[in-house]
């Protein structure tokens, strides 16, 4: 437990950070950490704060609504204050302001409040949140006379003659009434990835994101560069209006499309908050199919009467709150970094981190790399670090927030030594690489691991030999080599704790469905180091047997498509050592490899081209997918770069296809990638 020091520290070391990095972003149009880890760090302020109240000060960046405005620019006192919205995270804090909105809607309205449909005044309108720059709109009898930014929430910039600039705010309304409108000015994702492009080829620095590009944009004193960079707006609220207003927030979104403005489409009205919920993650799945950036939804008591009884607290509307999505990037602290053997005997340095959600998920670890990584970090035991997770990817550390130390932090230092190697337990750095493994190449820790990756879905694929039940065969002494899966017999299996004649039946069932391999899986099985799925695949269809990649020499094995120097070695280094051998012959005894197929090479579109997977497909899996692009010519890219040539997109596809439409490369659905193929599904 922290002392009363530690915690007026740390609450001390975030407000400052909070402070730098606000003005930074607000005021400079400059950011260092992402809007996430920001939030994260404002987050852990705020509960610092909710538990000890009285270290809560006036001057605290819990306390403000947004930074200052720049002095470029003439400042504007807001007719209406702009509030900042309450932010909800999870679907508990949800329900958490659904009953506070219940509970004041009762105080407020008492005996008022509808007694047939106890929670017919609490439905709600989910819109989404865009990530661009809040902008205020003044019209005088239906003319656009000013735009403001947020600013402080009091005072803003005048920016009308750059606001004027995009092409979807309209100049004049279809009823001439005086209104201040609230809305987000954005620039979509094909307009980013063009301006970068160009921006690269005359060798300016790349801007980071669509939503810097906006506010920089508008923030510009020539205007021309504004109208350049095809800037865009969603107007989503009326702040006054000189008529009378529409009665719920759904018939206000109608009224502001009928006056000639933008609104965004995909609002819905929500009856309850299992609807809610259900709009927030089905926009998580969507969001990245959007051609603008989206953090999250908005959520707003729909009647207007209700919103005004609702009202406000210091800092934001009692009846909205912002429902973000899961962060990819939040703040923890590092509280120990571990070594890890792993199957090829390459030693990873993990770090243990103070429990956080991320993405979605609770974690306490994330991947150092190696020792170059952590030095280029200047990450040490009790930092404050920026963690970053996207969708299955493990855990990684982006950066050191190097401002939150207190000096007590501890650089690591890779030992000399490790148990888990075995023998006397050294280690050593990799000639020419990063990384460091055992000296002991056979060690009881790295068995175990390459027995487990040999089972695994991307190898053998044997279903039910999990980690779990491999341990309990070598603890046995039943399996010590690959090649001893093969020869355990239901006998065997039955001598072991939670093994019953039907489980002992249906595990030997997988083994024997597993022994007919492809040469590419029994590649990638053998956990030969820097040998992943697609070399593995490019050296079985160069040599078609494994007896010739046995028996190829270096340079045989460098005029594979793709194999460098250091792949060539690596290989010939595996199958020239004598425990590899031995234990590879006795494996091919008990297993049959598959014939390679010879690829398409003539009449494909797809010959010899790259292609990404993302999201969930409805027809094939993501196997069955990457045999056909195989089949025909094509490579596959674990990764989007400008050499992808295209992006096969499913369901929930994640941050490939946004980094597919910043670089302009064809993405196709699962309908076109069959359409264009023109082939049958592979038997299941």
């Amino acid at each position: 437990m922290k002392s009363p020091r530690e915690i007026i520290e740390r609450l001390n070391k975030l407000k400052k950070t909070i402070e730098r990095h606000r003005y930074l972003y607000h005021v400079l149009d400059k950011q260092e950490i992402s809007d996430a880890a920001l939030d994260s760090l404002k987050r852990e302020l705020s509960e610092i704060e909710s538990e000890y109240p009285e270290l809560t000060t006036s001057d605290s960046p819990s306390q403000r609504v947004a930074g200052e405005p720049l002095k470029e620019f003439e400042k504007i006192i807001h007719k209406v204050p702009q509030w900042s919205l309450g932010d909800a995270f999870t679907e508990e804090d949800i329900r958490n302001f659904d009953e506070r909105v219940k509970k004041a809607l009762k105080k407020e309205l008492g005996s008022s409040t509808p007694k047939r449909e106890p929670d017919s005044h609490t439905e709600y309108v989910c819109e989404l949140k865009i990530d661009g720059l809040k902008v205020v709109f003044h019209y005088e009898k239906g003319l656009f006379v000013r735009a403001v930014t947020r600013g402080d929430g009091k005072v803003g910039e005048d920016v009308t003659r750059n606001i004027k600039t995009i092409e979807s705010l309209p100049l004049k309304l279809a009823e001439p009434l005086d209104m201040i409108l609230e809305g987000e000015v954005w620039m979509s994702k094909k307009n980013f990835a063009e301006l970068n492009k160009e921006r690269e080829k005359k060798g300016e620095p790349l801007f980071a994101n669509p939503r810097n590009v906006a506010a920089g944009s508008i923030r510009q004193l020539d205007p021309k560069i504004a109208k350049e960079r095809k800037l865009d707006s969603f107007i989503y609220d009326i702040a006054y209006a000189s008529g009378k207003m529409p009665a719920t927030q759904i018939e206000e979104l109608e009224f502001i499309r009928r006056l000639g403005f933008k609104v965004n489409k995909n609002f819905r009205l929500c009856r309850t908050v299992d609807d809610i919920v259900k709009y927030w993650k089905e926009w998580q799945k969507r969001a990245q199919k959007e051609d603008y950036l989206i953090d999250g939804a908005v959520i707003k008591v729909n009647k207007r009467a209700y919103q005004e009884a609702l009202g406000y607290t210091g800092k934001s509307p009692r009846y909205a709150i912002a429902f973000k999505f899961p962060a990819e990037q939040v703040t923890t602290v590092v509280e120990d970094i571990a070594l890890q053997v792993g199957r090829t005997g390459v030693v990873t340095p993990v770090a243990r981190l103070r429990p956080v959600s991320v993405a979605g998920s609770v974690v306490s670890r994330a991947t150092l790399h190696n020792e170059d990584e952590i030095k280029r970090l200047d990450a040490r035991i009790g930092d404050t670090v920026v963690l970053q997770k996207a969708g299955d990817v493990i855990p990684d550390i982006v950066s050191v927030i190097k401002e939150m130390r207190t000096g007590k932090e501890t650089p690591f230092v890779f030992p000399e030594k490790i148990a888990a190697c075995g023998d006397d337990g050294r280690i050593e750095r990799i000639p020419g690489q990063v990384a460091y493994r055992c000296v002991n190449k056979n060690s009881f820790a790295q068995q175990k691991r390459r027995l487990y990756y040999f089972a695994s879905k991307k190898a053998f694929d044997i279903e039910g030999l999990g980690p779990k039940i491999i341990d309990q065969l070598i603890d046995n002494g039943l399996v010590s080599s690959y090649g001893d899966i093969f020869t355990l017999k239901k006998g065997d299996l039955l001598n072991l704790p939670r093994f019953a004649e039907k489980s002992a039946d249906n595990l030997i069932s997988s083994i024997e469905k597993s022994k007919n391999v492809s040469l590419a899986r029994l590649l990638i099985a053998l956990s030969v180091p820097q040998v992943g799925e697609e070399t593995a695949n490019d050296i079985a269809e160069h040599f078609k047997d494994i007896k010739k990649i046995q028996g190829a020499s270096f340079e045989e094995l460098e005029e594979v498509s793709g194999i460098g120097p250091v792949v060539a070695k690596s290989v010939r280094d595996w199958f020239a050592d004598e425990t590899n051998r031995r234990n590879l012959e006795k494996l091919l005894e008990n297993i049959k490899i598959k014939k390679v197929a010879a690829p398409i090479s003539a009449g494909s579109d797809f010959f010899g081209k790259t292609f990404a997977l993302t999201g969930a497909l409805k027809t094939l899996t993501r196997d069955e997918a990457k045999e056909m692009i195989r089949k025909i010519g094509g490579k596959i890219s674990s990764a989007v770069s400008s050499k992808t040539d295209y992006v096969v997109a499913g369901d929930g596809a994640g941050s490939k296809l946004g980094k597919a439409k910043e670089l302009g490369v064809k993405v196709l659905t699962e309908n076109e990638f069959l359409k264009h193929l023109g082939a049958q599904l592979p038997s299941r």
